[in-house]
């Protein structure tokens, strides 16, 4: 089974970034309303994906995605992705 880490963008602006093996079925998750912690946005769309053959790939990309390394890296590498507080060090 295959696992995909994954950024969203609500229409707000808000950001969620979490992984899955099922990317179509957790999209349609977040943008019911029913997610606790996308429940604040609404349209969310998906702005950035990657594919990992392990849970635990998954898990370690996503854990990087969420560290201000990671925020960097999203910030110079995904089109859409601006950070909701400025990140230190990306001059």
């Amino acid at each position: 089974m295959e696992f995909v880490v994954y950024v969203l963008l609500s229409e707000e602006g808000y950001h969620y970034t979490g992984q899955t093996p099922n990317l179509e079925r957790r999209l349609s998750e977040h943008n019911s309303g029913t997610c606790h912690s996308t429940k604040h946005g609404h349209n969310w769309r998906v702005i950035y994906a990657e594919s990992f053959p392990t849970r635990s790939d998954a898990m370690k990309r996503e854990k990087y995605f969420k560290s201000s390394a990671g925020r960097r890296w999203l910030l110079r590498h995904v089109a859409g992705w601006s950070p909701s507080r400025p990140v230190v060090g990306t001059e």
